[in-house]
């Protein structure tokens, strides 16, 4: 699953800085989480480190965003992985 940011959120700025995958930005009236790009922090860290900082816990696990761990580490590993062009024979 990826994360979802509920309107309970106070916009207090501390969950975007904490994301690796900057998947979280502002939106029209709160932060706003991109599933394509959250991983839950799998691949980064062992708990996702929006939920830790968030001060009034308005971060759950999106339960329309289901994802499995390898799914996540997949999404992790295109993510972060580095394309390198093959030289031209």
């Amino acid at each position: 699953m990826a994360l979802i940011i509920t309107d309970q959120c106070i916009n207090c700025d501390v969950c975007e800085p904490e994301c690796p995958n900057a998947a979280i930005s502002m939106g029209a009236e709160i932060y706003e989480i991109d599933p394509d790009k959250c991983t839950e922090c799998v691949g980064h860290f062992d708990q996702p480190q929006c939920q830790i900082v968030c001060p009034v816990e308005c971060i759950p696990f999106d339960p329309l965003w289901r994802e499995s761990n390898d799914q996540l580490m997949e999404k992790y590993l295109g993510l972060t992985s580095v394309i390198t062009k093959m030289p031209a024979k």
